[in-house]
């Protein structure tokens, strides 16, 4: 089992690269749609849309956690996928979130400005608007990115293959990746990741509903040692808020058992 994660610019025709290397190998394609449809299932697709590769408004960023828990939310998302089993992957910083595992092949799709206005203004888009939205786009994914994963995504480091569309039609462009995912090289590296991503969906939802339940501020921290299993360590200030972060974590779908190892500390602030 393995993963291929695209990124791309838009009006580069990544889209269709992607689309055409998920159908040649048989694989789940996971684009916008099929994430949100995910989302819709597990009750999260309004903190999807609120972060759908852009940024969250900078009042937000400074006086709210919101962004970070529609973060932690996506992000489980996206690891739930994951783990069941081989997918191709457009966009929503799957390339970050997927990048320490062996078994994933990583895929930047460009090409030049003037050949992107091109691609659009053929898909019957007004050349000024698709200059526009360009711009936008591009504003949007790099602010994204530095947000919730810290880096650049014009880092070429980032990827395993980077393809110039400039010269490339979709078909050849994706011959190249099907050719570097079936190699014998990119085989080695698949491993069974399953119980990892299952583990990594799992941490991200019970941070975001403590977080979201107000208890992040009081210091309670969230560990998996297997699938299903939560061990909860901290200090709180009243024995009310740790049978709560309890109970939150166990309405969570996939946690069976919590080991609350959280100390009642009186007077505690969560300052050090």
């Amino acid at each position: 089992m393995y993963f291929i994660t695209f990124s791309e610019k838009m009006g580069s025709k990544g889209t269709e690269v992607a689309r055409r290397v998920a159908e040649q190998l048989g694989y789940h394609f996971y684009d916008t749609e099929a994430i949100q449809n995910a989302a819709q299932e597990t009750g999260f697709l309004k903190d999807i849309k609120e972060i759908d590769e852009k940024p969250p408004p900078l009042f937000q960023r400074l006086f709210s956690n919101k962004p970070e828990i529609h973060l932690d939310r996506l992000n489980s998302v996206i690891y739930e996928l994951a783990s069941k089993g081989n997918a191709v992957f457009l966009g929503r910083g799957s390339y970050i979130l997927l990048r320490e595992f062996k078994c994933a092949l990583h895929i930047r799709v460009t090409a030049s400005l003037e050949n992107r206005i091109r691609n659009l203004v053929a898909g019957g888009i007004d050349r000024e608007a698709a200059i526009r939205a360009i711009h936008k786009s591009d504003h949007e994914r790099d602010a994204f990115v530095k947000f919730a994963f810290k880096v650049d995504w014009e880092d070429l480091d980032l990827y395993d293959l980077v393809l110039n569309m400039d010269h490339l039609t979709v078909e050849l462009a994706s011959d190249i990746v099907l050719h570097t995912a079936r190699s014998e090289e990119i085989k080695a590296r698949s491993i069974d990741a399953i119980k990892s991503l299952e583990m990594m969906s799992l941490m991200r939802r019970a941070e975001a509903a403590l977080m979201e339940a107000g208890l992040s501020s009081i210091s309670p921290s969230v560990s998996i040692s297997e699938p299903g299993k939560i061990q909860l360590s901290g200090v709180v200030s009243e024995q009310s808020n740790k049978i709560k972060a309890e109970k939150i974590l166990m309405g969570i779908k996939g946690i069976h058992s919590v080991d609350n190892q959280i100390k009642v500390v009186l007077h505690y602030s969560g300052n050090v």
